[in-house]
């Protein structure tokens, strides 16, 4: 008889927004099923669904929690006005690198109390960068699990928030390390600074690395996607790997009323902003109505759990709900139009669905510049679009096969990619590699 596999003891952190929040939950429902035990350290808002995938919630400290659902431009004034790098900056420094600490020793307590055998975090989790100082053993293997663009500093690549994509041959090398200048000595450097003092804090010494470069320092970072929607890096870190997209639950909302016009002879496009960035539909639901209302097509919107009312008028060709079956719809989408969410975009581009986005704040400029660079879509760059450009957007999409090609291409790769069995693979085999004696990944 085959022996059975060990049970592992496993933490899972997640800053508490939404969109990172949600791919976890996916793989703590993986593990518990399997046996392991899971303890997930999260906001408090997440309770009762971290604990209904059968893993044990545990609270984040009360000042590294927040509800994701407020607005930040309220509660952080300064925000409103910035954009690319400096937003990207702002939140760093603000929403992620000041709460490191507070992460990090409840890492810590979480270990000292029950030894993990693995912990996995989201790329957002600051707290990981400062457990780093720590040798194998006083912390448990780090696998980051990439629910964004990786966090990966490059000579092949722009600066992490300027949505810029990658040019070729020496000159984009040159072009990327003067950016890379620039925005460490200005957008990036109170961000820097707060990040040295809190690991001097820790550890004695400033952090050797920059925040933005942290998972390429972890045991593992495993990409939720494929390397066709990701740019290819010559210095790519030997721990870099790509799952594919991981299971979402995306068919358990219910079919709305209006679901039998789906199969209409109508082409359709679906528009969203996701569950988080949803207060302002001016940033792509609206100017997509408005562009699209007199065509002959048919517009599905999703609130994202807003009710359907706080809609602007819908024209006659445009049907809402506040959440939508994805494996149900997105088969019938012509075009995804989106704000950029990650999630959403690999969910769309499982089923080889054209994009049109937007480009915002947070990851959202690299979402939508990875859009364009692959060819799955057409990029806006705006965060609030007119509705001339998302209707030239969208027409370019429907009529130009070039971009449901790409998209079918990207799809046919995602069904090769195992997703939540090859990101156990690497958790069993860290888990494997730290009970030997004198074992532990390489970091």
């Amino acid at each position: 008889m085959p022996s059975e596999a060990p049970v592992l003891s496993i933490i899972i952190a997640a800053v508490p927004i939404h969109g990172h929040v949600t791919p976890l939950l996916a793989v703590a429902r993986h593990f518990a099923e399997r046996g392991d035990r899971v303890r997930f350290l999260t906001g408090a808002r997440f309770a009762e669904v971290v604990e209904a995938t059968g893993a044990e919630h545990v609270p984040l400290p009360a000042e590294a929690d927040f509800d994701d659902r407020m607005d930040f431009n309220t509660v952080f004034p300064e925000r409103a006005e910035l954009k690319g790098a400096k937003a990207t900056a702002h939140d760093i420094e603000a929403i992620f690198a000041r709460p490191g600490r507070p992460h990090h020793d409840a890492i810590m307590t979480l270990h000292a109390e029950e030894p993990a055998d693995v912990l996995l975090t989201d790329p957002a989790f600051a707290g990981g960068a400062f457990l780093l100082g720590h040798e194998l053993g006083q912390r448990p293997p780090i696998v980051v699990c990439g629910v964004v663009p990786p966090l990966i500093v490059s000579r092949d690549t722009a600066p992490y928030g300027t949505g810029i994509t990658p040019l070729a041959g020496p000159v984009g090398r040159l072009r990327n390390a003067l950016l890379h200048t620039v925005a460490s000595r200005t957008v990036f450097a109170r961000a820097r600074r707060m990040c040295d003092e809190l690991n001097q804090e820790i550890h004695g010494r400033p952090l050797p690395f920059s925040l933005l470069d942290w998972p390429r320092h972890a045991e593992a970072l495993v990409q939720f996607t494929v390397p066709e929607f990701e740019y290819p890096r010559s210095d790519a870190p030997a721990n870099l790997h790509f799952a594919g997209p991981i299971s979402a639950s995306g068919s358990r909302a219910p079919l709305p009323p209006w679901w039998d016009e789906l199969d209409c002879a109508r082409r359709v496009v679906h528009v969203t902003q996701g569950t988080i960035a949803n207060r302002d539909y001016r940033q792509i639901i609206a100017p997509t109505l408005e562009a699209l209302a007199d065509e002959d097509l048919l517009v599905i919107v999703a609130t994202g759990g807003r009710p359907v009312d706080t809609l602007p008028p819908l024209p006659s060709n445009a049907r809402a709900a506040e959440f939508l079956p994805y494996d149900e719809l997105l088969p019938r989408t012509d075009v995804f139009v989106t704000n950029g969410g990650y999630g959403g975009v690999q969910y769309a581009l499982r089923y080889g669905v054209p994009i049109v986005t937007s480009s915002g704040k947070e990851d959202k400029p690299e979402v939508a510049a990875r859009v364009a660079w692959s060819g799955v879509g057409r990029r806006i760059n705006s965060e609030t679009p007119s509705t001339a450009a998302v209707g030239r957007a969208v027409h370019a999409v429907l009529d130009q096969p070039r971009y449901r090609q790409a998209a079918q291409h990207v799809a046919q790769r995602m069904a090769q990619f195992p997703g939540m069995p090859y990101l156990a693979s690497v958790v069993d085999q860290l888990a494997a590699d730290g009970a030997r004696p004198g074992g532990g990944a390489a970091g």
